[in-house]
């Protein structure tokens, strides 16, 4: 059986200017990045349809080691549609090299039903992720020179907020200490890493409208706090325009193909379990001018990634999605019963009953919107007819419908019968709902969050993060949209209560204002913004060869 990189390397790919031209986009609309991808310019130079097209939203279960295969999901559903006779656009998340060199692997896909070219895709690509480093890392270098030389806006060292980021897995980065080696080298103050995705030029990048949107934006970043107590912006610190210069390209969305060439928009790519988890405001709306079906997935599971997406992103979008798609594996939801991974081969229909309790969860959560809600089921080799059929069965209380799709074998051809499904959902009339009004307090949201969307009771706030809203209020910031950073692995904040827990706590540790974002971010449970690596790396089994022939990259 053939690896996904092996099926990505054998694969034709078409020039991306032919693929833009299928699209909808003139060669001047185009920045070519060598032959098979290309920035999409934000000055258009021909007009695009006014009716946006149809909004189809992918999400999952709770991840687990058995896998889901969500973004795979998507790519295929999207070349079925495609096979369907409908103009259909992609709009993914950029990987991050985190993941890529640690344990989830790459973003692009599998099987037949990858973006390409899959390689520059996980890797470098255009170069996104570095300019986002950079810009992040040159704010925090102007910050400490600004301390070093006099401290003129009197910042207490003590209350910094904006650490430094690095886009790898390095846990040995969380607490460092800077400004050692006497006078001349800065000072003196403990300081840390996060991975770029978390950085919230990332989650500005992907929220901005444009590239004077984005500069304002920059600009409301909260750095620190003076002695005084109060905030200092990037605004303050004088640097917004440098930024953004060094984010003029990053902020353009890049063009891409599936292996069916289906035309794809990848760009941006915040993680869902500690920032919002979705593509980008223009990558997502261009998709929407340029096609009739617009199919775009939120990372990990609809408790993280969905969620943001229909309460952060759809009001600045201005389009709420016609179809949510929640993926499932019969694997994944045995193991969320209780099957050790060793066993998911074996048919276990009294355990796939438990797990199921997982997918309700997320059905009911994704219900409360008011969007018709279809559940893709990703189909394995060991998958039995009794273990898919009693999914089937589950799901018609929800008032929704599975169906079996095989997309990493077959592509487009595996997933006809979703998009069948997803053509006449999206044909009816909805009735979006957000979870929250805006002028809702922070402690009213959180609590809609952990009971309709997770299945919990309340939640609970540390003494530190009761003063932190109690001076948010104060500033005007407590009625800004709620960010949660949570494990994925888990509808709780303890990853190790799999399936469906009922009449837990989530727990907030601390809030983290992202005013250029436009929320608060509120720290659950034992999450951190700086991952590890693995016991044994994805980055041990990666290596080329003399002709430049990847091998290892999944």
């Amino acid at each position: 059986m053939q690896t996904d990189i092996e099926i990505a390397q054998a694969a034709h790919v078409k020039p991306i200017t032919e693929i833009a031209a299928k699209a909808g986009l003139q060669r001047q609309e185009i920045e070519p990045y060598g032959y098979d991808k290309a920035k999409i310019k934000l000055d258009p130079s021909v007009n695009r349809k006014q009716e946006l097209g149809k909004l189809i939203l992918v999400t999952s279960i709770n991840p687990t080691p058995a896998g889901e295969g969500k973004s795979t999901v998507t790519v295929g559903l999207a070349d079925a549609l495609q096979l369907a006779g409908k103009k259909t656009m992609i709009a993914l998340r950029e990987p991050s090299l985190g993941p890529v060199m640690g344990m989830k692997g790459g973003a692009t896909g599998g099987g037949y039903s990858q973006v390409v070219p899959m390689a520059d895709i996980n890797l470098h690509f255009t170069g996104d992720f570095h300019a986002l480093t950079s810009a992040h890392d040159t704010l925090a270098a102007v910050l400490d020179n600004s301390l070093q030389q006099g401290n003129p806006l009197n910042i207490d060292p003590r209350r910094i907020l904006w650490k430094r980021v690095l886009d790898i897995n390095d846990r040995a980065l969380r607490h460092v200490n800077i400004g050692m080696g006497g006078p001349t080298s800065g000072v003196p103050r403990e300081d840390g890493f996060d991975i770029t995705v978390a950085s919230e030029l990332m989650a500005i990048l992907t929220l901005s409208t444009d590239l004077m949107d984005l500069k304002s934006r920059v600009e409301r970043i909260v750095v620190g706090y003076t002695y005084s107590k109060s905030p200092v912006t990037v605004k303050d610190l004088g640097v917004a325009g440098a930024l953004t210069v060094l984010l003029k390209d990053a902020i353009k969305p890049n063009l891409v193909q599936t292996l069916a060439h289906t035309p794809a928009i990848i760009h941006g790519g915040p993680f869902a379990n500690i920032a919002q988890g979705t593509n980008s405001i223009l990558a997502t709306r261009t998709a929407l001018q340029l096609a009739d079906y617009a199919v775009t997935e939120a990372g990990f599971g609809a408790d993280l990634g969905g969620e943001k997406f229909l309460d952060i992103k759809v009001p600045l979008l201005g389009k709420t999605p016609d179809t949510i798609v929640v993926v499932a594996t019969i694997r994944a939801l045995k193991h969320h019963g209780g099957v050790a991974l060793t066993d998911l081969n074996e048919e276990n229909v009294t355990a796939l009953k438990v797990g199921l309790e997982n997918l309700g969860q997320h059905l009911s959560a994704m219900g409360r919107y008011g969007v018709p809600v279809v559940v893709a089921i990703n189909r394995f080799t060991a998958d039995t007819e009794a273990e898919l059929q009693t999914i089937k069965d589950y799901v018609e209380q929800f008032g929704s419908e599975a169906y079996t799709t095989e997309v990493w074998a077959k592509g487009g051809a595996g997933a006809k019968e979703l998009a069948a499904a997803v053509i006449e959902k999206t044909a009816q009339q909805s009735d979006f709902t957000p979870l929250y009004k805006n002028e809702d307090s922070a402690i009213d949201k959180l609590n809609a969050i952990v009971q309709t969307i997770y299945g919990g009771a309340h939640v609970v706030l540390s003494a530190l993060a009761q003063k932190q809203l109690e001076e948010f209020k104060q500033r005007g910031w407590d009625k800004l949209p709620i960010i949660m950073a949570k494990t994925q692995y888990s509808l709780s904040d303890d990853a190790k209560k799999l399936a469906a827990p009922k009449d837990f706590t989530i727990h907030v540790r601390e809030f983290v204002p992202k005013l250029g974002a436009g929320f608060l971010v509120a720290m659950t449970g034992s999450i951190l913004t700086m991952p590890g690596l693995p016991k044994h790396p994805a980055a041990l089994d990666i290596d080329i060869d003399e002709d430049g022939v990847i091998t290892g990259l999944f």
